[in-house]
């Protein structure tokens, strides 16, 4: 099997899955119990919580543990806009984003909130004069994905987040899910940050909103204790200690196993752009963790599924996307209808080998000879 479809979600490595076991075998207690069993889980999720913030920088009090992204960036949107609805009740994002902020957004939208879609460069990069004209007294949030989850495509957020500070009362989220365990990050200049676990070797179920201190949130969740008062629900020790566990081992030589997924995917751009009908999504300032490619006149489940009989797993669109044919990001960041509705995506990791990569260049080839007409 050669799996190319880590974007979408990566396999778990034994570090982290024994200390899954580890700590749903010894430490038993229910974090919220006052016995003995219930202090010793309680100090362990204490403990896997200061590991995650001395890895990312972060202040006391500044994690929030959810079930993954999708409920990290739920809880962001809906949580700064309920609880500061009455600053404003202007929302700014882009054509990148994922559905799971285009669905809160939506669902705020009921309640009277509008939204702008800031313009993007022939590059993809947000026109920062643009979103300089779009922020206003009523602006309450701007929330914009670090890198989006089809191309790759990574945004200035350092940039942004000095902008969006010069309005107090506006809030910057960012999405570092297909960014954080991938590449290096700076979120000085963010007040919210979702991302998670099985997006870098760990367990699914288990993701984080980091708020910043001095921000309050509308939890999304109520009832009952748990690590913060902005999410309630039994805290779970074997997730949080093997969340940081995956985070550790994931940013351990981060640079070296970026520059090794570079490599093969700039020779995968080499071999592919030879073909007649195929454009590469790509520019330099995409990850190259994910590549993003157009076969024009052909479905993309029908190339998807002929690589499969290889063995070989590759995604079309986004794993969680709305599932229309058209890829919106693709879209934004072409202007090219066909190239939208014909666009498949490659993801690698570190742990991909040499091998694959020659394996999945053969396969590609002897598929694209076979369906394209």
């Amino acid at each position: 099997m050669i799996y190319m479809d880590y974007s979408a979600t990566t396999k778990p490595l034994e570090e982290v899955l024994d200390t899954f076991v580890s700590v749903s075998l010894h430490f038993p207690g229910n974090p919220n119990s006052l016995h003995r069993l219930g202090v010793e889980a309680k100090e362990l999720i204490n403990e896997s919580t200061r590991q995650i913030q001395s890895l990312l920088r972060l202040k006391d009090q500044e994690i929030i543990y959810t079930s993954g992204a999708s409920e990290s960036n739920n809880l962001a949107i809906k949580g700064i806009c309920e609880k500061y609805a009455n600053r404003g009740k202007h929302i700014i994002t882009t054509r990148f984003e994922h559905s799971s902020i285009y669905g809160p957004i939506g669902y705020l939208g009921k309640s009277g909130f509008t939204v702008d879609f800031v313009e993007t460069d022939k590059d993809g990069i947000i026109d920062i004069n643009h979103l300089k004209s779009l922020l206003c007294e009523d602006t309450i949030l701007v929330t914009i994905s670090a890198v989006n989850s089809e191309i790759g495509l990574r945004q200035p957020i350092e940039k942004i987040g000095s902008i969006i500070k010069e309005y107090p009362k506006c809030f910057f989220h960012v999405d570092a899910t297909q960014c954080i365990g991938k590449a290096q990050i700076d979120i000085a200049n963010v007040d919210l940050v979702s991302f998670t676990a099985h997006k870098f070797y760990g367990l699914k179920g288990i993701g984080a909103l980091i708020k910043k201190n001095g921000i309050s949130l509308e939890p999304n969740i109520h009832g009952g204790k748990s690590t913060t008062k902005y999410r309630s629900g039994t805290p779970a020790p074997a997730f949080i200690a093997s969340f940081a566990k995956a985070l550790r081992l994931a940013l351990e030589n981060i640079d070296t196993k970026y520059e090794k997924v570079e490599s093969y995917n700039k020779k995968i751009r080499e071999k592919l752009m030879h073909y007649d009908d195929v454009f590469i999504n790509h520019n330099p300032y995409c990850l190259p963790h994910m590549l993003n490619i157009s076969i024009v006149g052909m479905k993309p489940e029908t190339f998807q599924h002929a690589l499969e009989e290889d063995d070989i797993f590759i995604s079309t669109q986004s794993a969680c996307s709305s599932g229309t044919s058209l890829s919106q990001a693709v879209l934004a960041f072409t202007k090219d209808e066909k190239r939208a509705s014909s666009s498949v995506r490659v993801s690698l990791s570190s742990f991909t080998t040499e091998e694959e990569v020659d394996m999945f260049l053969e396969s590609f080839d002897r598929c694209y000879r076979k369906l394209h007409l």
